[in-house]
């Protein structure tokens, strides 16, 4: 894969994957997000987000939504607890309305208060909605319990009483305080002349005054295992288990993303998804999931049971993480987990706005993207050994918490 790159004189930086096709995908990505938030400002990276489609210096809300709509395009954004990004689908000979639009919205909205009060409303039904879904909520309270009283722990949404409270000075306090201009990245896939891209990009995004990054995240305090039982009236019963996991600078988050693959991966060959659904029709949905952060990690396994076989549900599941702790992989199943996951992440690459997405983020935290080749050698390279070791260390069933709703 060719990629192409450019600084701005601001610190802001771009990234370009040239692709013969006539549908291109563009966005901003900042690095900061939930996370970044104080205490008084839980939600508001969040709250940001949708507030920056109420209004900029030269247009009123209806006329950003239509802005790439009028032309067949969409126009999105999202927030996690490290990024938020702003990004745009479109037929090639518009890149000129989307790079100005995103820019506009990104550095010259109001936020009108009365376009506040009226978004508050829509974010509350979402926290509302939030809660009627224990299958995702369970992944908030888990991370909360797991990052106890750390900002990396809160929920992004926030809650009703910090949503009711934002003021425009406080959006624009967060915006002036964390929108670093060293910490963004303009990523592009589509079919342009970089010359072109680039210019485009200087006469929207250069003129943005430099706002560099001083201070650091603080690190997420020490992990202590533990376990708590939740009371919801839910007929299901959902459950989270797992623990602390490597961050995203380190190398060992290769072998536990294969670890996590073999374990409740996508396939349905995974080990939990053989064991707890076909084998013995337990579990409809069964995972397991690695997300690392800037400086630490969550692994998880999630399931959802009749209350009638929870217990058996963890016992089945110790039984996998115990095996993957204690038997190595034979060099056939090491090939067949590796080639699984290389096909995983080509078939991934295929799609062009994820590609724009993860390029994007890849660039903005090590200001490099590996080519496929390089990502599949790297999976190649993974000993049976080193999955042993990883294993004990995550899998470790004296490390794990677990979270129950019941």
């Amino acid at each position: 894969m060719v990629f192409e790159t450019y600084t701005l004189s601001n610190g802001i930086r771009l990234i370009h994957r040239p692709v013969k096709a006539n549908v291109a995908h563009c966005g901003i990505i900042l690095n900061t997000g939930s996370r970044d938030e104080k205490e008084d400002e839980w939600g508001i990276a969040h709250f940001i987000e949708h507030v920056v489609f109420k209004g900029t210096t030269k247009r009123k809300a209806y006329h950003i939504l239509s802005r790439m709509e009028d032309v067949g395009g969409e126009l999105n954004a999202y927030t996690t607890k490290e990024e938020t990004c702003v990004y745009t689908t479109f037929l090639d000979k518009d890149y000129k309305r989307a790079l100005e639009l995103i820019s506009d919205i990104t550095f010259n909205s109001v936020f009108p208060e009365k376009e506040l009060e009226k978004e508050k409303e829509v974010i509350l039904d979402e926290i509302n909605s939030y809660k009627d879904s224990p299958s995702e909520l369970i992944f908030d309270d888990f991370e909360e319990l797991i990052f106890k009283k750390d900002p990396i722990g809160r929920n992004i949404l926030g809650t009703p009483k910090h949503i009711k409270a934002f003021k425009r000075d406080d959006i624009l306090n967060f915006i002036r305080n964390n929108y670093h201009t060293d910490q963004m990245v303009i990523s592009s896939v589509g079919n342009i002349p970089f010359k072109k891209l680039v210019k485009m990009v200087e006469k929207y995004f250069g003129g943005i005054a430099e706002n560099i990054r001083v201070d650091k995240r603080k690190k997420p305090n020490s992990y202590k295992p533990r376990t708590q039982t939740l009371v919801k009236n839910t007929y299901q019963r959902h459950c989270v288990l797992g623990n602390v996991a490597y961050d995203a600078n380190d190398d060992r988050r290769i072998p536990l993303s294969l670890l996590t693959n073999i374990l409740g991966g996508p396939g349905m060959n995974s080990r939990l998804n053989l064991s707890l659904r076909e084998k013995h029709g337990l579990a409809y949905n069964i995972e397991a999931n690695y997300t690392p952060y800037a400086d630490t990690g969550v692994f998880s396994i999630y399931f959802g049971t009749d209350k009638g076989y929870l217990d058996k549900c963890l016992n089945l599941i110790h039984k996998e993480m115990d095996l993957l702790c204690t038997k190595k992989l034979g060099p056939g199943q090491l090939t067949k987990a590796k080639n699984q996951m290389i096909g995983q992440i080509a078939i991934s690459s295929e799609n062009n706005e994820n590609l724009m997405l993860n390029v994007g983020k890849s660039f903005l935290l090590y200001n490099r993207v590996d080519s496929l080749e390089e990502i599949y050698q790297k999976v190649e390279s993974i000993t049976a050994e080193q999955l042993i070791e990883v294993a004990n260390e995550i899998l470790n069933k004296d490390r794990l918490t677990t979270l129950m709703y019941k």
